[in-house]
């Protein structure tokens, strides 16, 4: 008798704990961050956005292991019941949520150079400015990091809506096989 063919329609260990850690720290930075944009200069603001910043060449860092892991490990294949186009969405919307987790921490940094405002990571350790101090660029570089982050934050929602849509709807398993307490089918 034949023993049948499973395909490993879940992610890695690893990749599963990537994603969830770095969902929740981008959210929790995020409103963080809109959190401190209206508190009045003080100490407490100070620290904040010193949290902010170092939290977010951290999570800088990770977007490049989770990069390299993603080239090196081939995720699960979509579900064959969806369209071309959906695919395609599915593929940009991934492409998108990469590109955003480098591109935010970094237009931060930026920002956090030219205006003349080092970063220090955990309190200790000095991160190199990128750019010379220029308040005007500073003040651009404002803008851009703000307008990424909203963007961020658009296709997040529209990533947690699609797979809610999958589970509830489609009935799929998109949202299990990234879910860190679903257990594998026995085969037998």
């Amino acid at each position: 008798m034949n023993t049948p063919i499973i395909q490993n329609t879940r992610y890695s260990a690893t990749a599963i704990a990537l994603h969830w850690l770095m969902a929740a720290a981008f959210i929790g930075l995020f409103a963080l961050g809109v959190f401190m944009s209206d508190m009045p200069l003080s100490p407490q603001k100070l620290k904040l956005y010193s949290w902010h910043k170092w939290a977010g060449v951290t999570l800088f860092s990770l977007a490049w292991i989770r990069l390299f892991w993603r080239l090196t490990h081939r995720p699960p294949a979509l579900p064959e019941t969806m369209s071309r186009n959906l695919r395609l969405i599915a593929h940009i919307g991934h492409g998108m949520l990469y590109f955003l987790m480098f591109a935010v921490p970094l237009s931060g940094w930026l920002m956090s150079s030219a205006k003349g405002f080092p970063t220090v990571l955990f309190g200790v350790l000095p991160i190199p400015d990128l750019l010379q101090k220029n308040k005007e660029l500073g003040d651009i570089l404002q803008t851009v990091h703000g307008s990424l982050n909203l963007l961020f934050a658009l296709i997040v929602i529209g990533h947690i809506a699609a797979a809610l849509k999958h589970h509830f709807i489609n009935h799929d398993d998109i949202l299990i096989r990234i879910s860190p307490h679903h257990k594998k089918p026995d085969p037998h």
